[in-house]
């Protein structure tokens, strides 16, 4: 995508968001933002360690603290390498912790729920919008992106809608905001769980299915519990796995202007290998020491992308945008926290 807009830089999934540099990035290149994700990630786990701190938790805070060192071109290989591929292979390996049995225990109704909450973010996303002035497809592009996940889906949403309706413009400020709302998401959430008295599935439930993107979704999952983090993750990847069918319906209500790549767009690999790895670990023959290897290196790699994520965040780009935009995707966050608190109450309690 070329324009004259920069798009900041997040966790993007679908790696859609890698700026352009005229040449092949070899192995060094990523190393020197590698090296300080897993140095911020190891300062995390010595936090953690000694003082009883959820180790995303500190991870993203580190990170954070870190957010200068993002102005550094000489990070941004190693620091998008972490904070996508090392995510997708920990959400993967997240999948050696779960069998199905866990997932069906979820039951119907509240898997129904995620779809429900799903559409009833992107409506609120396009009523508020028009409030705030905008025309339907920003809404759209805003409330799809709180509702499904977040960066990677407003890239889909835009390439659908197209660039008339959707603009380079607005596409970044929907990425500055989704960035933004999730880091803080990922912190406050877990802390609204707690003063709730949620269980772990209650918990679970409630942060997978309203946290924006996947790796702050996992993140407040597994600092709440070991449990809270494994329900978080099937209903985050749940909700995912619904980019392809709201990407058609986007298409048909908004048609003749988007790419047929994207609403095509299929469901992602490691949503796929997570589901996959899920069913081989019911069965059972994975044995022990395998399965805790698998659990410690999820732990490392999704800890990782969450330091790496947070030091990319564009802080700095929030003081460039004006407050209508943000509006939107706020009141869309709002209103996927409150369903899935109503949800997680009332069907998991």
């Amino acid at each position: 995508m070329s324009s004259a807009v920069p798009l900041p830089a997040a966790a993007d999934l679908y790696n859609d968001i890698e700026p352009d540099t005229g040449r092949r990035l070899g192995w060094r290149d990523n190393l020197p933002g590698l090296m300080v994700a897993a140095l911020a990630t190891m300062a995390a786990s010595f936090v953690s360690d000694h003082y009883g701190a959820p180790l995303t938790l500190m991870a993203l805070l580190i990170g954070l603290a870190l957010n200068f060192l993002s102005a550094d071109k000489r990070m941004a290989p190693g620091l998008g390498f972490a904070s996508r591929t090392l995510l997708r292979w920990g959400i993967v390996l997240v999948g050696a912790r779960i069998t199905l049995e866990q997932i069906l225990a979820l039951g119907w109704p509240s898997l129904l729920a995620v779809a429900v909450i799903l559409l009833l973010t992107m409506m609120a996303g396009v009523v508020v919008a028009k409030a705030a002035g905008f025309d339907a497809a920003f809404g759209t592009l805003a409330g799809g992106a709180v509702a499904i996940c977040g960066a990677s889906a407003a890239l889909a949403l835009a390439t659908t809608l197209g660039e008339k309706r959707a603009s380079q413009a607005q596409l970044a400020l929907v990425l500055v905001g989704i960035s933004a709302a999730s880091a803080a998401a990922m912190f406050f959430y877990p802390l609204i769980a707690h003063v709730m008295r949620f269980s772990d599935n209650q918990a679970g439930f409630m942060l997978g299915a309203s946290i924006h993107d996947v790796a702050q979704a996992l993140g407040a999952g597994y600092s709440f519990s070991e449990r809270a983090g494994q329900v978080a993750a099937i209903v985050k990847l749940t909700r995912v796995a619904l980019l392809a069918p709201v990407l058609a319906l986007v298409a048909l209500f908004f048609p003749g202007e988007g790419s047929g790549k994207a609403k095509a767009a299929l469901v992602p690999w490691f949503v796929l290998g997570f589901f996959a790895l899920a069913g081989v670990n019911s069965t059972g023959i994975i044995p022990a020491v395998i399965g805790k290897g698998a659990q410690t290196l999820a732990t490392a790699f999704l800890a990782c992308a969450v330091a790496a994520t947070g030091i990319r965040a564009p802080m700095g780009s929030l003081l460039e945008t004006g407050p209508r935009p943000l509006l939107v995707i706020l009141a869309s966050s709002l209103t996927a926290l409150v369903l899935a608190l109503a949800a997680a109450w009332l069907l998991l309690g």
